[in-house]
C-alpha cells in the first residue's frame, strides 16, 4: 500500500511540475504539425499520408519522451532531489518506474496529435486499430527507456540533450521512419536491426497499411526484451553511479 502511494505521489509530482506545463503541452501539439508541414513543403504537393503516418507518430513519441526525460532526470539529479527520493523507503525499481511513467504518458499524448490529424483531416486508413495502440504504447516505453539510459550518463541537461541527439537523428534514417530498412545500403542495415525503435515502427507500418517486413510477434518479443534490458541497465547505472 505504501509503495502504491509513493508511486502515485512521484508520478503526480512529475506530471504537475514537468509534463502538464503549457509550453510542454503546446510543444507536443506543434511538433507533429511542423513535421507534416515539412513533408508538404518538400513535396510541394499532397503527399501519401499512409507513407509518412508511421514516421511522424514515431518521431513525435521519440523526441517527446527523450527530451522530457533528459530534463526531468538530469535536472533532479543536479538539484539533488532525485537523491532524496533514493532515500525513501521504497524499492529503487519502483522509484525509477514512477519516474518514467510520466514520460511514457507524455509520449502517448504526443502520438495522439498526428494520429487524429492524419485520420480526421487527411483521411488516412488504419488496418488494425488494436495494433496501432499497441505499437504506440511499445514505442513510448522503448523511447522513454532510451531517454533514461542516456540521461543516467549525463550530469547537465545540455549534455543529456546532446547525447539524445546523437542517437535520435540517426534513427530517423535507420529505423524505417521515412525510408524503408530494405531500401538502405546492405552495409548499413545491421545498424537498423540493433535499434529497438525499428521494431516499433514496423508494428506501426503493419497497423496502418500492412506493409511490415518482419513478423509482428517477433517485433513485440524484441521490443519486450529491449525494454527489460534498457530498464535494468539504467537501474544498474543508477545504483552504481548515484548510490554510494
Amino acid at each position: 500500500m505504501k509503495s502504491t502511494i509513493a508511486f502515485w505521489n512521484i508520478l503526480h509530482k512529475d506530471m504537475k511540475n514537468y509534463y502538464l506545463k503549457p509550453p510542454n503541452i503546446s510543444w507536443g501539439i506543434i511538433f507533429p504539425f511542423a513535421w507534416m508541414l515539412m513533408m508538404f513543403v518538400k513535396t510541394k504537393s499532397a503527399f501519401n499520408i499512409e507513407e509518412v503516418f508511421p514516421g511522424i507518430v514515431a518521431m513525435s513519441i521519440l523526441f517527446g519522451t527523450t527530451s522530457m526525460l533528459a530534463v526531468t532526470i538530469t535536472f533532479e539529479r543536479k538539484s539533488r532531489s532525485f537523491e532524496r527520493l533514493l532515500l525513501a523507503p521504497i524499492k529503487t525499481e519502483l522509484l525509477v518506474l514512477a519516474k518514467i511513467t510520466g514520460a511514457i504518458l507524455f509520449g502517448i499524448f504526443n502520438s495522439l496529435v498526428p494520429v487524429l490529424i492524419s485520420i480526421l483531416y487527411f483521411k488516412a486508413g488504419v488496418a488494425n486499430w488494436v495494433m496501432l495502440f499497441v505499437g504506440i504504447i511499445f514505442l513510448s516505453v522503448i523511447s522513454t527507456l532510451l531517454g533514461l539510459f542516456i540521461s543516467v550518463s549525463a550530469k547537465e541537461v545540455f549534455e543529456a540533450q546532446t547525447y539524445s541527439n546523437f542517437f535520435r537523428f540517426p534513427m530517423i534514417f535507420l529505423c524505417g521512419l521515412f525510408v524503408p530498412v530494405a531500401a538502405l545500403p546492405v552495409i548499413i542495415q545491421p545498424l537498423s536491426y540493433i535499434l529497438p525503435v525499428t521494431y516499433g515502427v514496423d508494428v506501426l507500418h503493419y497497423a496502418i497499411s500492412g506493409t511490415n517486413f518482419m513478423p509482428i510477434s517477433f517485433n513485440l518479443l524484441l521490443l519486450t526484451v529491449f525494454s527489460f534490458i534498457l530498464f535494468y541497465i539504467s537501474l544498474y547505472n543508477i545504483k552504481r553511479k548515484w548510490i554510494i
